[in-house]
């Protein structure tokens, strides 16, 4: 490797901007002064207010609910007035689409409506998203969950496989917000071993409130001692939304939800021998298939509380086929007791390798690989597995476990606080005002409650939150926290006593998290009920920023 891409492969730790991104400041606080005197709001630059827009997480309510907000944000001219848009799971997935357009926010209408569209359209093909996952399978080192939710999931929801990377359009955006996409790191959430607040922008990925990061091109390769070793390719957008929004249930519903997906995936068993090129395949592939359903069907049927001993039979008859008679050593048969779901699962994950690895005697080709590696990490719950960056550093303002693992596995942010606010309270980013658009599931204050919790137990400024009891079941479309020395933070909840009257519960009822794509008709309304918020609230916001600089009402 040149000594050029060694040096820009090396890891940043430091309390301050990257120096792109302090250009890119410096450029649009020039437009935002701009933007603010057209709306009557005249300052110096200095004085020019640091705002970020965070979008929730949310699933597809949030990719179409911050949709509708920035139309709207864009019409009354706020959304050139924001320095940072930041967003959690669902949120991230409708600012992967925005940024597909160079400087979308001077085109924003046409831009919906090419969303839209494709929301609306045809869903990707299963061949195109089998070639994908594929894909992911065999050009890098590490291969997790996150990759077959990417190419088999992900697509069912935004209608596209967006092959872009953040890096190709770097240029493109001067007009636009600066997006900074989230997760966490699981290993610091499960174990509390440092900072789990993990951005990714167009310029570097890196653990926020730690201060250490890496070009965001590098991410995913394999770093020693602070210097890249090996190369793996830059993710791209696609991953990158399903390494953000994977949390749309609770683990239980996730893990069966896989498992279907991979029978309906094997059980299109025609399209897989196309693919593999085999039209007459050898009696024996047949044979590996059904041994797969199973095993699917196995874990399915414990995860369902009900007798799996029919297709263990099964699959102990069919290996001792495949070996001619002889029979095989998988895990013995013992007395499975549903009633203890821990024993259960313990039982599965052990049977399931060992029917793993007996396969992978008589099948070494894709996709036969593919599912083994599929059930490695539903066993041990593998998602957004990465080199670390940080390996074998010695960097003392960094935790100790970050140096030394040689992997880390990042996940869903919406798992530990639905609302990107750790990204835009790094002190460097110095925000003056957060505005949270909240699509979350139930309790619309749950995010601003547990965000101001945890900035007290960091000691990061954060106004304190109080909600009037009566607003926990009928909320408003607007409110404000603010104190001395702390950001300004204004939450609108998605679905309020505003836009919804009295059918608030209605509302999210029909906009659940967990459920297949939204239909045109659903899609609009909802679109309409997220742009009343922004219309309604307007002069509010303004209010707001006038207070911030210090000019009377």
């Amino acid at each position: 490797m040149s000594s050029s891409k060694l040096q820009e492969s090396e890891v940043r730790i430091k309390h301050s901007l990257n120096k792109n991104e302090e250009k890119f400041r410096v450029d649009r606080r020039k437009t935002v002064q701009q933007s603010l005197q057209k709306l009557g709001i005249c300052c110096s630059v200095d004085k020019v207010p640091n705002i970020a827009l965070v979008g929730s997480g949310g699933g597809e309510r949030a990719m179409v609910g911050l949709l509708g907000s920035l139309v709207h944000f864009q019409k009354t001219i706020l959304l050139d007035c924001v320095l940072y848009l930041s967003g959690v799971s669902g949120s991230t997935w409708c600012m992967a689409s925005l940024y597909q357009e160079p400087d979308w926010s001077t085109k924003l209408e046409s831009v919906k409506d090419k969303i839209i569209q494709r929301l609306c359209g045809p869903a990707v093909s299963w061949g195109d998203s089998f070639a994908k996952l594929k894909k992911y399978y065999y050009e890098k080192d590490i291969f997790s969950l996150t990759d077959f939710w990417a190419a088999m999931v992900v697509t069912t929801f935004v209608k596209e496989i967006d092959e872009h990377t953040l890096t190709e359009h770097l240029d493109q955006h001067s007009k636009d917000p600066l997006p900074i996409y989230t997760v966490i790191d699981k290993q610091c959430k499960q174990k509390k071993e440092g900072d789990p607040w993990f951005e990714i922008t167009p310029h570097e990925a890196g653990f926020s409130l730690t201060g250490a990061f890496v070009d965001a091109s590098s991410f995913g390769s394999q770093f020693e001692k602070g210097s890249m070793i090996k190369k793996q390719p830059e993710i791209d957008m696609l991953y990158l939304q399903a390494l953000c929004g994977s949390a749309l249930a609770d683990g239980g519903e996730i893990l069966k939800f896989l498992w279907q997906k991979i029978k309906d995936l094997f059980e299109s068993k025609k399209n897989i021998l196309e693919e593999m090129g085999k039209e007459d395949p050898d009696p024996s592939i047949d044979k590996g298939f059904q041994v797969i359903l199973d095993l699917v069907d196995m874990n399915l049927c414990v995860l369902d509380g009900k007798d799996p001993s029919a297709h263990d039979e099964s699959i102990r008859t069919t290996l001792t086929d495949l070996a001619g008679g002889k029979g095989q050593l998988i895990f013995p048969v013992g007395k499975l007791d549903l009633t203890d779901k821990e024993a259960a699962k313990l039982y599965m994950e052990h049977y399931t390798m060992d029917v793993c690895n007996n396969l992978s005697v008589w099948f070494k080709l894709w996709p036969f690989d593919f599912f083994y590696s599929f059930c490695r990490c539903i066993v041990q719950w593998i998602w957004g597995r990465k080199y670390d960056f940080l390996h074998n550093m010695t960097a003392k303002p960094v935790p100790v476990a970050l140096l030394e693992s040689e992997t880390r596995d990042y996940i869903d942010a919406g798992l530990l606080l639905n609302s990107p606010y750790f990204s835009v309270l790094r002190k460097e980013r110095d925000i003056d005002l957060i505005i949270s658009l909240d699509f979350s599931d139930g309790d619309p204050f749950t995010t601003v409650k547990d965000a101001a919790k945890m900035c007290k137990e960091r000691s990061i400024p954060f106004p304190e939150v109080i909600i009037p009891s009566e607003d926990f079941q009928k909320p408003k479309d607007f409110y404000v926290f603010k104190g001395k020395n702390v950001p300004t933070v204004i939450h609108i909840p998605l679905f309020n006593v505003l836009n919804c009257g009295d059918d608030i519960e209605a509302w999210r009822k029909k906009y659940c998290t967990f459920q297949g794509p939204y239909s045109a008709e659903m899609i609009t309304d909802l679109m309409e009920v997220a742009e009343k918020n922004i219309t309604n609230n307007k002069a509010k916001v303004l209010e707001e920023i006038r207070e911030i600089i210090g000019l009377p009402e």
